[in-house]
């Protein structure tokens, strides 16, 4: 029997869910030209997350369900809040344009993105490997999807394959990163891999060896030099309003997974990976500036920012954690939740 706590942190995950399938039903019967009934049920969906997510957020609490599998904490709920807010913006200024080439035939654009919702909410409430990488690729395979929405358009379908090729790799190589940390520590908890590496009673060089890939992995999905050369094209490629869908509020969800596997998990190997995030801020910052200078197509320089957002966020992490790693895993003090 699940604990009645462990359904409180995961109340904005069922409520995105049943309201997108509810969506989806109410969409079949939806004839108008720009899908009036299915746009402002998507926006009251979206409008009630915020609000509850953020009420969560104001209260300051920390709460694990399900075996410690997900967390409820401030960090999350903000970032799940805002990342509600950044998809209706999207989904507001992104209908006219839709509208005008065709591509709200149906209302896949409304459903898929709030999937790809769920999956950002899913990582950022994940405290599980096997949790976290559902999520990642809930999200990834509802990108592909509305990257190919102009079924029409070759660019776009073009744009889709190559996003779901390098996609595809890029999930393979944090998978096995994911599983080499499983198999060395023996757990898929954050807090027990944690635990499990401070204890300096694994092997560290199958942990850097686990750590290279995960590393590699995260750079792939946020576009970070030299694993970007799948962004250019995508975004150029996608519709400009799924360009914005894909490249905004999944930047919030890729700084909780972040934050999730690296500092909650893997601290204390950042000794390791602060030099990995030093050569990756340093490359996103030269290769994102020089290669904006020779583009033409606006859309194809977008990508330039997140790359230069991660090379900010990855020299913000190298000065905070460069200060002394604490040895022995702190507590955590949250109420938690347990399956039985």
């Amino acid at each position: 029997m699940i604990d009645k706590l462990s359904w409180v942190t995961i109340y904005p995950e069922i409520v995105l869910l049943v309201m997108a399938c509810i969506i989806a039903l109410v969409d079949l019967s939806d004839t108008s030209a720009r899908r009036t009934r299915t746009y402002v049920l998507t926006l009251i969906t979206l409008a009630v997350v915020a609000a509850m997510t953020g009420m969560a957020a104001s209260e300051g609490k920390a709460i694990y369900g399900f075996g410690n599998m997900v967390v409820s904490d401030p960090m999350g709920n903000w970032l799940k809040c805002f990342a509600s807010l950044a998809l209706m913006v999207t989904l507001v200024y992104g209908r006219p344009y839709a509208a005008d080439r065709d591509m709200l035939r149906g209302g896949e654009m409304f459903t898929l993105g709030m999937f790809a919702l769920l999956g950002m909410f899913v990582m950022i409430s994940g405290s599980n490997f096997l949790l976290i990488y559902l999520g990642l690729e809930l999200l990834t395979l509802s990108s592909y999807a509305l990257v190919a929405l102009r079924r029409d358009n070759a660019v776009a379908s073009e744009a889709a394959m190559k996003y779901f090729v390098l996609g595809a790799m890029a999930s393979g190589f944090l998978l096995y990163g994911l599983s080499m940390m499983y198999g060395a520590t023996g757990s898929l908890d954050v807090n027990e891999v944690f635990k499990a590496i401070a204890s300096g009673k694994v092997n560290h060089q199958v942990l850097v060896f686990g750590l290279v890939f995960i590393v590699a992995g995260l750079a792939f999905k946020v576009g970070a030099a030299p694993f970007h050369m799948w962004v250019p094209d995508v975004y150029q490629g996608a519709p400009t309003a799924i360009t914005l869908m894909i490249g905004a509020a999944p930047e919030l969800a890729a700084f909780a997974i972040i934050i999730r596997l690296l500092v909650e998990g893997l601290l204390p190997l950042a000794i390791d990976w602060q030099q990995m995030l030093a050569v990756l801020a340093i490359a996103s910052l030269v290769v994102g500036n020089l290669a904006a200078i020779a583009q033409t197509n606006s859309s194809a320089c977008w990508p330039t920012r997140p790359s230069r957002r991660w090379a900010s966020c990855c020299s913000a992490w190298w000065r905070a954690w460069s200060t002394a790693i604490p040895t022995t895993p702190s507590s955590p003090t949250a109420p938690r939740c347990s399956t039985s």
